[in-house]
C-alpha cells in the first residue's frame, strides 16, 4: 500500500529540483491534509522569500511540473497547492493491500537494536499508579520497534538493592520465610516495608541488626543472599501477575534489576577518574558535564560515588549505559521514565558522551512520562493519602467493565473475559491516547464510555466490523477485492487507510505513540460514516459493490486490529 502523503512528497520534490535546481530535491514540501482538498502543500509560501519571487508564481510553476500527476492541482490563495487525488487512484492502491500482508507497514532497513528500560518498580515497595504509566509507555514502543524489524531488547530496571534490605530482610526473618512470602506474592510489598521501617526507627537492636546485613548482602554472604533472592522471588511473582494482568510482553528474562550492575560500580567508577571524566569534589567523585549549572551558576556535578563511598542512581546509570552499548550493542536506548527525571538523564547521556561510553553512532533517548493526575487535579492518591494499589485499579477498571456489559447475554466466563478487556483496554488506551510527556486525569467514567476516543469505542468498533460478517456469513480473511469507490464516504475511508504505514513509522521512530491512537481513532469514525452511508450486506445491494465494500471493510478491520495490537489493547470479537 503506498501512503499518498509520501507519494505527493516524491512528486513534490522532483518537481522542485526541475523547477529550481537540485538543491531543491529534498526540500520539504509541507504537505499536509486539507479541508479544501485532500493535500495542500505550502512550501511555495517560504520558496518565494528564498528564490526573491512571488510564491503565487513560485506555486504555478510547481504545479506545471505535476500535470502528469494522478489528480488535480490547484493554485489558490498567496501560493498554496491544493492537491485532489483521483478515486480510481486511490482504489487500485487500496486494493494492493490485500496482496501486502503487513498493510504498508514498512520495515527498517538495516534493522537496529533498541534497548527500552521500562517499569522498573521498587522490590523494596507494592507496585502503585506510578508505574503504569511507564510500563504501558514502555511496552507500546517495545511491540512497535518489534514489528518495524528492530531487534528489541526489554530491561526492567527493577529497584532491587541498596541499603533498604538489611531492615527488609531481618524483617522477613523476623515474621517468617513463608508469612513474608505470603505478603509480598499478595501485593503487600508497601505494607511489609513500612512494618520494616516502623521498627527500624524505633527499635535501636533492629536497627544494628540490619545495618550489619547490608553489609552481608554487600559482601555476599551466601545466607543472607538466599534470603534476599526469597524477597526477591515472591515480589517478582506479585510482579508478574501484573504484568499478565495488563498483557504486557514483560519477563524474567528482561529483568536487569540494580543488583545486576552491582559487581560493575568500581570499575565503572574507577574507569571515569582514570580518563579524567570523573574527578574528586568535597569527598565525592563527580563528573562535571559541560553545560550544566545550579541555582549558584556553579557547576553541577553528577555523583558517581558518595563522600562515604556509597552509590547512587548515576552510579548505577553509567554502568548500565556502557553495558547496554559495549556488551548489547544498543543501536538506541530509551528510557521510559518519569519527566521529573529529565535533568538526572540529560547529565548521564552527557557524562556518558565525555567517556565515550555513548558513541555518536548510538543515541540515548529520555521518553518522559507526565504524572497521573486524580479529578481534583493533583496527584492520583487514594483518600487517605497514599499512593494507589495498582492491582486495586485494575480490578475495579474490570468490575466497571463488567458492570457495563452486564445485559448483553454473555455467559459468566465469556462475560468476565469482556470485561478484563475492556478493562484494560481502557485504561491502557487512555494512557496512550495522550501525549506521553502530559500531565492526564485519571478518571474511570470517561475512560469506561463507549463513545468519544476511548479503549471501548475502539474496541467496538472492530467489534462491529466483525458482526458485519458474520451477519452476511462471510469470512473477513477470505474476502478479496477489488476496492472500488463510487460514494464520498468509501472515498474517505479508503484515502486515510494509506496512510498507516506511515503513521506507524513515525509513531516508532518520535516514541509517540498517542499519534497511531490518534490515527486509529479517527479511522473508527470514517468507518462509523462509512456504515451508516454505505449498505454492505443489506439485501438489494450490487453484488460487486457488496464485494467492494467487504473489502474495504476487512482492510479496516486489519487496521483496526493490527493498530491496536501495537499499543497492547486487545480486540474481543464480541462486545
Amino acid at each position: 500500500m503506498t501512503d499518498p502523503q509520501t507519494v505527493l512528497t516524491e512528486r513534490v520534490q522532483q518537481a522542485l529540483a526541475g523547477a529550481f535546481g537540485p538543491e531543491y530535491a529534498n526540500a520539504d514540501p509541507l504537505i499536509r491534509p486539507s479541508q479544501f482538498a485532500d493535500f495542500q502543500a505550502n512550501v511555495a509560501m517560504s520558496l518565494g522569500k528564498r528564490l526573491r519571487r512571488p510564491p503565487r508564481e513560485v506555486a504555478e510553476e510547481i504545479a506545471n511540473r505535476l500535470a502528469d500527476f494522478p489528480g488535480t492541482v490547484e493554485v489558490s490563495g498567496p501560493g498554496f497547492l491544493n492537491i485532489t487525488l483521483d478515486s480510481d487512484w486511490i482504489a487500485a492502491q487500496a486494493s494492493q493491500t490485500f496482496e501486502d500482508e503487513r498493510i504498508g507497514v514498512p520495515t527498517v532497513t538495516p534493522p537496529q537494536t533498541v534497548v527500552i528500560d521500562y517499569s522498573a518498580p521498587n522490590a523494596a515497595k507494592e507496585m502503585h499508579v506510578g508505574h503504569l504509566r511507564t510500563t504501558i509507555v514502555g511496552d507500546a514502543l517495545a511491540r512497535l520497534n518489534e514489528h518495524l524489524g528492530n531487534t528489541v531488547i526489554r530491561q526492567n530496571h527493577l529497584g532491587d538493592w541498596g541499603t533498604p534490605f538489611g531492615m527488609l530482610i531481618e524483617h522477613l526473618l523476623d515474621i517468617g520465610e513463608d508469612s513474608a512470602v505470603a505478603q509480598l506474592e499478595a501485593g503487600m510489598g508497601t505494607e511489609f516495608y513500612q512494618a520494616a521501617r516502623v521498627k527500624f526507627d524505633g527499635d535501636e537492636s533492629f536497627k544494628i541488626r540490619s545495618r550489619q546485613r547490608v553489609t552481608t548482602l554487600q559482601g555476599g554472604d551466601p545466607e543472607t543472599m538466599r534470603l534476599w533472592h526469597v524477597f526477591m522471588d515472591a515480589t517478582i511473582r506479585y510482579f508478574n501477575k501484573v504484568y499478565a494482568m495488563l498483557g504486557v510482553t514483560l519477563t524474567d528474562d528482561d529483568i536487569a534489576g540494580e543488583s545486576m550492575y552491582n559487581p560493575m560500580l568500581d570499575k565503572t567508577c574507577d574507569d571515569l577518574e582514570a580518563m579524567g571524566v570523573a574527578v574528586h569534589s568535597d569527598g565525592a567523585l563527580c563528573v562535571f558535564p559541560p553545560g550544566f549549572t545550579g541555582s549558584d551558576d556553579k557547576p553541577l556535578p553528577l555523583i558517581i560515588r558518595k563522600s562515604d563511598g556509597g552509590y547512587g542512581y548515576a552510579s548505577t546509570d553509567m554502568a548500565a549505559i556502557r553495558y547496554r552499548t559495549d556488551d548489547l550493542k544498543a543501536d538506541r536506548i530509551l528510557y521510559v521514565v518519569g519527566a521529573d527525571q529529565a535533568l538526572h538523564f540529560r547529565m548521564v547521556f552527557a557524562a556518558a558522551r565525555l567517556a565515550g561510553w555513548l558513541p555518536e553512532t548510538s543515541s540515548a533517548e529520555h521518553v518522559q512520562i507526565g504524572m497521573m493526575l486524580g479529578k481534583d487535579g493533583k496527584r492520583f492518591k487514594t483518600r487517605s493519602g497514599e499512593s494507589v494499589k495498582l492491582t486495586d485499579l485494575l480490578d475495579e477498571a474490570i468490575e466497571r467493565a463488567s458492570a457495563a456489559i452486564d445485559d448483553r447475554g454473555y455467559d459468566e466466563e465469556t462475560k468476565h473475559e469482556i470485561a478484563h478487556a475492556v478493562g484494560m483496554g481502557a485504561v491502557k488506551y487512555a494512557d496512550l491516547s495522550i501525549s506521553h510527556d502530559s500531565e492526564y486525569v485519571f478518571d474511570f467514567d470517561r475512560m469506561l464510555g463507549f463513545t468519544g476516543n476511548t479503549g471501548p469505542y475502539m474496541q467496538y468498533a472492530q467489534a462491529r466490523i466483525r458482526s458485519i460478517f458474520r451477519k452476511g456469513g462471510y469470512d473477513p480473511r477470505a474476502v478479496r477485492g477489488p476496492i472500488r469507490i463510487g460514494e464520498p464516504a468509501e472515498r474517505s475511508l479508503a484515502l486515510h487507510l494509506l496512510g498507516f504505514g506511515t503513521v506507524v513509522e513515525q509513531a516508532t521512530m518520535l516514541n509517540e505513540p498517542h499519534r497511531l491512537a490518534a490515527y486509529l481513532f479517527e479511522t473508527a469514525s470514517l468507518f462509523s460514516t462509512f456504515f451508516e452511508e454505505c449498505p454492505v450486506v443489506k439485501e438489494g445491494v450490487d453484488p460487486d459493490v457488496r464485494a467492494s465494500r467487504l473489502a474495504l471493510c476487512a482492510l479496516t478491520l486489519r487496521v483496526l486490529e493490527t493498530g491496536l495490537s501495537l499499543l497492547g489493547v486487545a480486540t474481543p470479537e464480541r462486545m
